[in-house]
């Protein structure tokens, strides 16, 4: 027995030098973003499409134009809506601009119907989408066409516009009629479900682009027009004579809008990610267009320092300036304000919050800290 104790010691001992010699594993308290090298800090360094965008000098940014309050090109050549704001402020952080008069300059805006987009963002012709975009598993997925979803920025859901004329309120009430859809969307894929689940047969009209939709619509093609809900309300203002049709009372799915990049590129992904988040927190924060200098040169919050780069280095761990969550402030305010400039109190369309209020009044706006 005591030579086996003897023994088994000396393996204790062993052991013991080799762990010794052996590094500690290190843990770096971080989780993955999409797209984001698992190997720790290389994503800091490995090209990336960010590259070439600051080297061109213009972030181009996939829209649709057509839809008043999301994104919407004016007969100057003027964009406009919160889909264009998004844009505008992930062209601040990386191109370290403040002035809302001059930001345009840095983004070149392509129109881009649903057919189109995705390939568009696929081969690199686009840098990132922002253009009513629902995220969903096939289209983030490896094995789908995956795409790296940035945060929501949007909370929809499909609805039908329809002929006052037919007062209709319930799907059923459609049985027999046409129902123009925009074609390679999700809105597509529902509309079947959705009747199919209530048995109701219908003659469907496809069209490549919200355009045709809509024009089909007013031209009395078609009964009703599917799409997402936020979409009908806006386009609805545009018909000739809008009070002749009515956006019924049904939620027919789910559609998380957002701004999307390529599945691979960590750097410029997690740019428009913290970027995203970034305007709800300011929201949060109360920080405004009008105050956010005010707010920087006063604050005693470490929190809200470190969120202005008063203080630490988070700006510079993404590849941006320190005070990048300033710039992005001064452009285009805080995620409130886009909202009610756009869509909301302040717009022609004057959509309630509802659920894209911040998560402290009862919406699902929420930031991860900055810290």
């Amino acid at each position: 027995m005591r030579k086996w104790g003897l023994m088994l010691a000396a393996a204790t001992l062993s052991v013991a030098a080799l762990s010794a010699c052996s590094p500690a594993p290190t843990d770096t308290g971080t989780a993955a973003s999409p797209g984001a090298s698992p190997a720790g800090g290389a994503a800091a360094t490995s090209p990336s499409r960010l590259d070439t965008i600051k080297s061109r000098g213009k972030l181009i940014c996939g829209v649709e134009g057509t839809i008043p309050g999301f994104s919407f090109v004016d007969s100057e050549g003027k964009y406009s809506g919160l889909d264009v704001d998004i844009c505008r402020a992930v062209a601040a952080a990386i191109f370290d601009v403040s002035d809302p008069a001059t930001i345009d300059d840095k983004i070149e805006y392509r129109n881009l119907d649903s057919t189109a987009r995705f390939p568009a963002l696929a081969s690199g012709e686009v840098d990132m989408l922002s253009r009513n975009t629902t995220w969903t598993i096939s289209r983030s997925a490896p094995g789908g066409n995956n795409f790296a979803f940035a945060p929501t920025t949007f909370y929809d859901g499909q609805g039908m516009l329809v002929k006052k004329s037919l007062n209709a309120s319930k799907l059923e009430d459609l049985a027999g009629k046409s129902i123009c859809v925009e074609t390679g969307t999700t809105t597509e894929l529902n509309l079947a479900d959705q009747m199919r689940k209530a048995g109701v047969q219908y003659n469907e009209v496809k069209f490549q682009d919200s355009d045709g939709v809509y024009a089909a619509l007013a031209e009395g093609r078609c009964d009703a027009a599917t799409s997402d809900r936020s979409q009908l309300a806006a386009r609805r203002t545009t018909l000739p004579n809008p009070d002749d049709y009515v956006l019924m009372d049904v939620v027919m799915s789910k559609e998380p809008l957002g701004p999307l990049t390529v599945n691979n590129d960590a750097r410029l992904f997690q740019i428009i990610e913290w970027v995203t988040y970034g305007l709800m927190q300011a929201e949060e924060f109360e920080i405004t267009q009008a105050n956010v200098d005010q707010v920087l040169s006063s604050t005693q919050d470490p929190a809200v320092k470190r969120f202005l780069g008063a203080e630490g280095d988070l700006g510079t761990q993404l590849g941006v300036t320190n005070d990048f969550m300033v710039n992005v402030i001064k452009v285009v305010g805080n995620y409130g304000e886009i909202y009610d400039r756009n869509v909301g109190a302040n717009s022609t369309l004057k959509l309630d919050r509802g659920l894209n209020n911040l998560w402290t009044k009862g919406g699902l706006m929420y930031s991860p800290p900055f810290r």
